[in-house]
């Protein structure tokens, strides 16, 4: 094994990149993809698995003692529908708020350290989806346990692309930054790709009892959260064994043990915070535009005060981007195209299921988030073409509005058809519209940013925005369910359009109409 802790690390100096460097980081680099991609499969893996719960007769216990086709089974079924929306959105918060202290560990536990240990811990969730789809009783409150702890993939991120920005020289932080985050993005699509491929399959059948479907045998489906577990196992040793600690990013180098120890109490906080809004919003049925601001402020006083002495001037210093105006409005159009993009691909497959119950959905889904990780790189190169990301945000945001409403127009015309498939092709064309054009200004939002703000304030701002952005994996999963439960789910599209159309004025406002603040950023 190399020396886990690197203190002579200088990759501006050519020689010494070319003679060490580079060998280094790119052995980080690919050691931290497929870690990465990993991460955000076991995230984002409940929107595919509700769509399995259902099918497999996953009730909770809420359907005992009601006669099918009674009013009261007819509104118990339409909940249990809701709650499995709920579950991806729990993952969604969960992740969200672990991006928060995950901005700060590299600096605290060191690269290697602090990658290992989040890898590892995703194995938690993995081994629990498994043993919950085993059995059909599985009670609620476990899954939504499940799901908050996939939240470590969400927050991963964050670290990662922290991580990885310490191992390149400037000239090359676009290259390693965006095979990081592009590739690290499709394990959505590997996930809603290969757990259809692994459900039919007896590989893991000895974890669980036999479940069936309509009375052929499925001993497979909890596959799902399984075929995790030998990948993460796999991910996890080669970070151990493999990634290194440079002083560039932990000025203190520290320990395995002290690392691992201050990776955990930091995780620990976020887990605190987004167990909180998991409670008020499933315990006690708290709306979830209170949910949200109440677990983010918990998060913020918790790193800002409970927090290791070691950070906490760093992270004061970080945290006053917060009285910074433009800080808002990039949060707030960059929640537009990540948080879109992250929400669509929690929400999509049971969304498909729902409005298409006879289609054969589980095929197609993985393509939207597929387009919408590759294009991604796509937004930032046309927007470095036309020297500006508030352009191409511009156009990518008009589209998306279109899209968004094809796609509501779609969704009333299936629900009033007799046949809701003849829908199906143009409904999914519409969708890959918004997923491609959340990709795209995914892109081009992030360009403009280092264009807005100081160099000290950049950094801070990206981790800020990409933070809050995640919360989009929380709200459009819960906006969605809500609307289905209600008959109407293209209420949920026109409120997103609506959305849309205030981050296009807050665009031209601010970077492109005549009063503009900052000139096409």
């Amino acid at each position: 094994m190399s020396e886990v802790n690197i203190k002579d690390w200088d990759v501006e100096d050519e020689s010494f990149w070319k003679s060490t460097g580079k060998k280094i980081a790119t052995k980080n680099l690919w050691i931290s993809i497929p870690a990465l991609l990993l991460a955000f499969a076991v995230w984002i893996m409940w929107g595919m698995l509700v769509t399995y719960m259902k099918d497999f007769g996953f009730t909770f216990g809420m359907l005992e003692g009601l006669s099918p086709g009674t009013p009261e089974y007819e509104a118990a079924l339409a909940n249990v529908n809701n709650m499995y929306y709920t579950l991806p959105a729990i993952a969604g918060l969960a992740g969200a708020t672990l991006r928060l202290p995950n901005s700060f560990l590299i600096s605290l536990g060191g690269g290697r350290n602090v990658i290992f240990v989040t890898t590892a811990l995703l194995i938690i969730p993995a081994v629990g989806a498994g043993i919950g789809l085993s059995d059909l009783n599985t009670s609620y409150e476990f899954f939504a346990i499940m799901a908050l702890l996939s939240g470590f993939g969400g927050g991963n991120f964050s670290s990662s692309m922290n991580n990885i920005s310490y191992f390149y020289p400037k000239k090359m932080q676009g290259y390693a930054l965006g095979m990081n985050a592009g590739i690290g993005n499709l394990g959505v699509a590997t996930m809603q790709k290969l757990i259809p491929l692994v459900v039919p399959m007896v590989i893991f059948a000895g974890a669980g009892s036999d479940i069936t479907l309509e009375g052929v045998n499925f001993a497979g489906v909890q596959n799902a959260g399984w075929v995790w577990v030998p990948l993460l196992v796999f991910s996890v040793v080669a970070a151990f064994l493999g990634m290194n600690n440079v002083i560039t990013g932990t000025p203190e180098l520290p320990t395995t043990a002290q690392g691992v120890t201050k990776t955990l109490i930091m995780i620990l906080l976020g887990v605190v915070a987004a167990g909180v809004g998991a409670y008020l919003l499933v315990g006690l049925k708290v709306n979830m535009w209170i949910v949200l601001p109440v677990v983010i402020i918990i998060a913020v006083l918790l790193m800002k005060y409970a927090t290791p002495s070691a950070i906490k001037q760093n992270l004061n210093k970080q945290l006053s981007i917060l009285s910074d105006k433009h800080n808002w409005i990039m949060t707030i159009i960059y929640t537009m195209t990540f948080g879109s993009f992250i929400g669509y691909s929690a929400a999509f497959p049971k969304l498909c299921q729902d409005i298409f119950p006879t289609a054969d959905y589980r095929l197609w889904v993985f393509i939207g988030p597929a387009l919408g990780a590759l294009v991604r790189p796509v937004g930032g190169i046309i927007a470095d073409k036309v020297n500006s990301g508030a352009k191409v945000t511009m156009w990518s945001t008009i589209f998306q509005i279109i899209a968004a409403l094809a796609v509501a127009y779609y969704v009333i015309q299936a629900r009033s058809s007799e046949d809701p498939l003849e829908y199906w092709w143009p409904f999914f064309g519409a969708f890959m519209v918004l997923f491609i054009t959340t990709g795209i200004g995914n892109g081009s939002t992030f360009r403009s940013i280092p264009y807005i703000f100081s160099k000290e304030k950049t950094g801070p701002v990206l981790g800020w925005t990409a933070a809050i952005a995640a919360y989009g994996a929380f709200i459009i999963p819960i906006v969605f369910g809500q609307q289905i439960k209600a008959g109407h789910a293209e209420y949920a599209l026109y409120g997103f359009a609506v959305y849309y159309v205030i981050c296009l004025i807050l665009n031209w406002w601010y970077y492109q109409g005549p009063k503009r603040e900052f000139d096409n950023p």
